[in-house]
């Protein structure tokens, strides 16, 4: 669907199920995220992204490098958000790459080619991201793809305790470039 340099940006495939739960299963890939998930919840994760596909055009598309045709996560856009939350129903890009991955420059490839996909083919007026305050690897890349931190659109993610330490969520915000 997608293509840069060293990747494809595509759907789900079948071949992709056992590859994406070994990364969610890998305690550090997951730690900004309340721990691994089994393979029954990561194989319904990918059942729920490809049905946001067959509804919306984009996802959080598969990754595949393309010198080797392995898979090396997920990285797009899904319409979305927490409910009652300042990014409900906004356009996010998100990422989650398998830790061999990381550190190459591929979820830097992977968002930039879907921030291009999404000002050629979608028309909202900016996009954000968001992640956990100690989560610096992926705001660090929110801020290397030229996104801004607004404070204002921080929020508690609902689906955690008042005490939990993955409560507190940061913003980040691209507009359409002018």
């Amino acid at each position: 669907m997608i293509e840069s340099d060293r990747l494809i940006l595509r759907g789900w495939e079948e071949r992709d199920y056992a590859p994406f739960a070994a990364i969610n299963a890998d305690p550090e890939v997951m730690t900004h995220l309340d721990g691994p998930m089994d393979r029954a919840k990561s194989d319904a994760m990918i059942e729920r992204i490809r049905a946001q596909h067959a509804e919306q055009g984009h996802c959080l598309w598969a990754v595949e490098r393309k010198a080797d045709g392995a898979l090396l996560g997920f990285c797009g856009l899904r319409r979305g958000g927490h409910e009652g939350s300042p990014v409900d129903d906004v356009l996010e890009i998100g990422w989650r790459l398998a830790r061999a991955a990381w550190g190459q420059g591929y979820a830097r490839e992977a968002a930039q080619a879907s921030l291009d996909w999404a000002w050629q083919n979608l028309d909202d007026a900016r996009i954000v991201a968001w992640t956990v305050p100690a989560n610096t690897r992926s705001w660090g890349l929110m801020l290397r793809l030229g996104m801004e931190h607004r404070p204002e659109l921080d929020f508690e993610h609902p689906g955690f305790p008042p005490d939990h330490p993955l409560r507190q969520h940061v913003v980040y915000v691209i507009d359409r470039p002018g």
